[in-house]
């Protein structure tokens, strides 16, 4: 209630009929850019049979129409995020926006797998460039405690939104309008949003613009790129290959040379050293870290449970996720008033503890005979509600206490760690997954598959509870009491 009090002593007038609109305007333009970049992340895996069909792709080479924009999503999204800073929050928005819709277009017209690689891997790009400039936006523009929680909540519910209707949408679309429209379909949504981004003032900063820093860019996104790469390869070929070892160390010797780059050469730092100063930035981005290793595998783990154990088609086991989407869209939504009523810190640890509590039902009640209702329905409900709503006090905490200056960096940032730590935890819960599966089925030989899948998607589950519950815990002991 503390909390509660002092945030209503710092509310000031109601803003005006013109500041209103403006709000309305930003609230608008982020969540049609969030919407369109995270429901591109997940629209795409029930499309890739027919596409592969179409277009001749080999076996090997079809994740990558997954990967190509994975990667280039998070090797650029630092980048992105001070490019708001620099160039303009609107500026950046219409790139961003006119990048990503045109490589949409180029995605639905390819006749060859290359032609389909290429305009993935921009549409990464074009997503990196958008989704920091959406936070960024929300940030300047709700400066009061109260209206920023409660739009970042609204934010998160949108997103939410995105990537639980991604499997639905695409499975609709590829089954009856085919696989190209799955590409068509956010182009109406971008070309509005560059026509209503129109309407945005122009943004500067006073005085001089501070200039890119081109080689600390070039380092962070190679590096960036190269690590996030080895992730991904060591699900496929092994931590000890070197097609993960070579660019895991070279991403890693990048980002060092990155850093000490930023903290004695750079005249104009990408990344500000700074900026870590601040307890909310640090612990928040430390939390989101934790909180991505765990949730983020989660969508896939559960449709692979649904396929192989159960036997689902992919549009049904796509359907057979949307409680735990419509959870993530009320945990997002309920995400603005908790944070405003306990404060971030003490609605972070409450919110990731129900988040860890449905992965460890999941873990509990996971089986080849395992109930869908108790299973899915309710205890991916219960984890879906509270990471979704953890999400917005995060966000709240990690993007306090900077300057207007660097409301992009600090949301590049953010976007950047939670990417990263997503590719991570996919990874490595993966391999775990796959290793305990292996043991599992050579300790009871002559047992049907789906046992040994059933337990080593339960180990998945068990190790998402946990970083889950640490990243509660890390809130409890590091996050400020209050923003």
């Amino acid at each position: 209630m503390r909390t509660q009090a002092r945030l209503k002593t710092t509310v000031p007038k109601a803003p005006d009929t013109g500041s209103r609109r403006h709000e309305a305007l930003v609230m608008t333009l982020a969540c049609a850019g969030s919407f369109v970049v995270i429901l591109d992340a997940t629209i795409m895996s029930v499309a890739l049979p027919d596409i592969r069909g179409a277009l001749g792709f080999a076996p090997a080479t079809l994740p990558w129409v997954i990967n190509v924009y994975t990667l280039t999503f998070a090797g650029f999204l630092l980048l992105g995020g001070r490019c708001a800073d620099v160039f303009g929050r609107r500026a950046m928005l219409l790139a961003g926006m006119t990048l990503f819709t045109a490589a949409r277009v180029a995605g639905g017209l390819s006749v060859t797998p290359e032609m389909l690689l290429a305009a993935r891997a921009l549409q990464g790009v074009g997503g990196a460039l958008l989704m920091p400039v959406t936070l960024s936006l929300l940030t300047a523009a709700f400066t009061d405690p109260a209206r920023r929680a409660r739009a970042l909540g609204t934010w998160s519910a949108v997103g939410a939104l995105g990537a639980a209707s991604g499997p639905i949408i695409g499975g609709v679309l590829t089954q009856w309008a085919g696989w190209r429209w799955v590409f068509f379909v956010t182009v109406p949504v971008g070309l509005l949003t560059l026509a209503a981004a129109r309407g945005l003032p122009q943004h500067g900063l006073h005085g001089r613009r501070p200039s890119l820093d081109a080689v600390g860019a070039a380092l962070a996104t190679t590096g960036l790129t190269g690590v996030v790469f080895a992730l991904m390869r060591a699900a496929v070929a092994g931590w000890t290959s070197p097609q993960v070892t070579g660019p895991l160390a070279g991403g890693l010797a990048l980002l060092g040379l990155f850093l000490l780059h930023q903290a004695r050469w750079a005249t104009e730092p990408l990344l500000s050293p700074g900026i870590f100063r601040v307890r909310a930035v640090s612990s928040g981005n430390a939390v989101m870290f934790l909180l991505g290793l765990g949730f983020f595998a989660s969508p896939i783990l559960l449709s692979l449970y649904l396929q192989d154990v159960h036997g689902w088609s992919p549009l049904r086991a796509g359907l057979g996720y949307l409680p735990v989407g419509i959870a993530m869209f009320a945990g997002a939504q309920a995400a603005g008033p908790l944070t405003v009523r306990f404060g971030p810190r003490r609605a972070t640890v409450v919110c990731c503890l129900v988040g860890a509590a449905g992965f460890a039902g999941v873990a509990a009640f996971l089986g080849v005979h395992g109930s869908y209702p108790l299973t899915v329905a309710l205890s991916g409900g219960v984890f879906g509600f509270g990471t979704a709503a953890a999400f917005t006090p995060i966000t709240v905490a990690a993007t306090s206490g900077v300057p207007p200056e660097q409301h992009g960096l600090a949301a590049g940032v953010l976007n950047t760690v939670r990417q990263t730590s997503g590719a991570i935890g996919l990874a490595v819960i993966s391999t775990v997954s796959a290793s305990a599966t292996a043991g599992w089925a050579a300790a009871h030989p002559g047992r049907a598959a789906p046992a040994a899948l059933a337990h080593g998607h339960t180990i998945a589950f068990l190790i998402s509870a946990g970083c889950v519950a640490a990243a509660a815990l890390l809130a409890l002991l590091t996050m400020p009491r209050s923003s």
